[in-house]
Formats: structure tokens, sequence, C-alpha cells
């Protein structure tokens, strides 16, 4: 399977169409939620901002039906979409990205250049996976569905692409909008961003509400970022999938990752280091995913957090 990505609500339409309350705190910011269900490829979370030139999107999403929802906002709020910010490559969080700038084809792109390490590598990989599953006749009509979308991405990648290399972290005007926007090398991926405006932060997939997203991550990298954004003063955390936190549920989850990473460092059994995970972050597993939830930390601890050394360390160097 291919891997996994500032308005207040004016009126009840239009917190329907967001799908969620918005936190009314400065500033202010429109969320339109992903989804992680069993048996689907996932959606990021998508934050809108309202700029002075437009609106600008933070990450697309993968599914045609949240898509849908972004250009939804966009048509009942009357402003453009301007702006496309992408968090980091995965096609949950750029998947999107063809389908806003078709309807939007002015719209600029923001992102890390690590697109092109995984053009080259991840994302050839993948493809070659997806076409086997499909092949084998295992795959679900919606795992069918997502592989087949995927794949096209992947065959048509200039709209992954940025026209706006973000190559260092510091202030970004984007839609008119001044943007404190970080680079973290070597994290959830080779180059992910993430974004402080005012008191929000939002964070792509360095914040991962269930289970830290490991398959494409360095480890100690990702650490090292989150202590970054530990670093600075917010009141409100976008996660890349999962609910909104305050600085002190970010300050938690953070926790629970070290704690992680920690215990797969040690002699603590395989179990011990899941169980450690479902207790220090029960209170950002949904009700009735903790199954999921053991057996996804399981997979990360076997396939990437305790494998061998060039394994756990092949996405701490340039994938290209």
């Amino acid at each position: 399977m291919i891997a996994h990505a500032r308005v207040v609500l004016a009126t009840v339409v239009m917190l329907a169409i967001s799908g969620l309350p918005c936190a009314a705190s400065q500033p202010r910011y429109t969320l339109i939620p992903g989804s992680l269900r069993a048996g689907s490829e996932p959606d990021g979370n998508t934050i809108i901002l309202d700029a002075p030139d437009g609106l600008v999107v933070v990450d697309t999403g993968r599914h045609p039906e949240h898509q849908e929802r972004i250009l939804a906002f966009a048509r009942e709020s009357k402003k453009p979409i301007v702006a496309i910010i992408n968090s980091h490559w995965h096609l949950d969080h750029t998947g999107g990205n063809a389908t806003l700038l078709e309807a939007y084809p002015q719209a600029q792109v923001y992102a890390s250049t690590a697109i092109d390490g995984a053009l080259k590598g991840f994302f050839p990989k993948s493809r070659q996976e997806g076409e086997q599953y499909l092949a084998s006749g295992k795959a679900t009509p919606q795992q069918a569905d997502d592989i087949r979308r995927d794949i096209a991405r992947i065959d048509e990648p200039s709209a992954l692409r940025p026209t706006h290399p973000i190559t260092a972290s510091g202030t970004l005007t984007i839609g008119g909008l001044p943007l404190d926007v970080h680079l973290a090398r070597f994290a959830a991926t080779e180059g992910d961003v993430w974004i402080r405006d005012g008191d929000l932060v939002i964070a792509g997939d360095l914040v991962v509400a269930m289970v830290p997203f490991l398959d494409t991550a360095c480890p100690e990298g990702w650490r090292r970022a989150l202590d970054e954004i530990a670093s600075i003063r917010f009141e409100t955390l976008i996660p890349g999938h999962g609910e909104p936190m305050t600085r002190q549920q970010f300050l938690d989850w953070r926790r629970a990752y070290d704690n992680l990473l920690d215990c797969s460092n040690s002699t603590t059994s395989r179990q011990g280091c899941i169980d450690g995970w479902l207790k220090d972050a029960a209170a950002f597993i949904p009700r009735g995913e903790r199954k999921r939830a053991a057996g996804m930390a399981g997979y990360y601890i076997d396939s990437r957090l305790r494998a061998s050394g060039n394994e756990r360390d092949r996405y701490c160097h340039p994938l290209g």
C-alpha cells in the first residue's frame, strides 16, 4: 500500500462544511478534519488560513471527498485559494494538490524539496508494491481505488512539486500573510514544514495523535523537531492527524513519543513498549481504537525502531 499529510466560521453553513468547531482564540483558522479509517488510506488534516490575498490551504488530503470540502469552503467564503502549503510529501497531505490547482491554477505551492528524493526512491517502490497488490486480487474496492489514485498522482508529479521551495526556516509572506515557517530536516520525512501563526502551530505529521507514522522517519531527527516546537510559545497545535491540542497536550504527546523511542532503545520487551505507548498516549487514542493503535505501534517498533542499523537510519540521509 502507498504511504500515507485563518478563518473563524462566520455562519452555521461554514461550520457544517468544516465538520468541526474551530478554536476561537487568535489566530483564527478553519479545520477540515482528516480521516484515519481502517481499510482505507488516510487523509491528513487540512487547515485553511484567511490571508489578505485569499485563502492559504495547508495540506490537501488524499480523497476526492476531502478535497470537495476544501473547495466548498472556498466557494462559500467567496475567496480564491491563492496558496497551498504542504507540510510534507506523503500523499494523504499532497494528493489533493492537483484538484485544487485545477480549480485555482494561479495558486502557488510551498513545500520542502524532499519530494525530489521521494520521487526517485520511495514512490517507485510504493508504485510497484501497489501494482503487485492489485494483481494479487486481495485489494478491497476501497483499497484498489486508493492505490490507483495514488499511482496517478505519482505518475503526474508536477502538482506535488513546490513552485516556492522551502529550504530554510524563516518568515515568509504567503498570500499577504506573514507566517513563521520552520523546516525540520530528517524528522517524519526528509523535510517537514511546520508553521506558527501567532498562538497557533500547524505541525503536520510531526504530531500524529494515535501513533507516530514512522514509515519514512528518522526517529531521533523527529525528536529534535518536537524539541524545537516545545521551545516556542503557542496556545493551540493542529496535528497532522487528530484533534487540536493545547500546549500541555502537545507536551504530553511529546513525552509519549520520547518514551516510545527510549523504550525501543532499551531491553524492554516489544509488548512492554507497546503497552507503554498505549498508557502514555491514552488520551490521544480514540475509543475503540486501542487494538489498532497497538498493532500500528508494534509494526513501527519492528520495522523502524528496532530494525537493523542501516534500516533504522534509512531516512536519516537524503533519499536521492
